[in-house]
């Protein structure tokens, strides 16, 4: 799971067991002085990114 705010991106790990999702890691950075200037479709695409270079 993969989300951007105006300052940072975050992602999540983990997994569903009986429709339950159980989180397993967690991960966020703050965005920097040119990222603040993306549009929220490429905030959006830099947490995806961000999330699959974490784990």
């Amino acid at each position: 799971m993969c989300d951007a705010s105006h300052y940072a991106v975050r992602a999540i790990l983990g997994q569903r067991r009986n429709k339950v999702f159980h989180s397993i890691y967690y991960a966020s950075k703050v965005l920097n002085g040119a990222q603040l200037n993306y549009a929220t479709t490429e905030k959006e695409l830099l947490a995806i990114v961000y999330a699959l270079e974490k784990f």
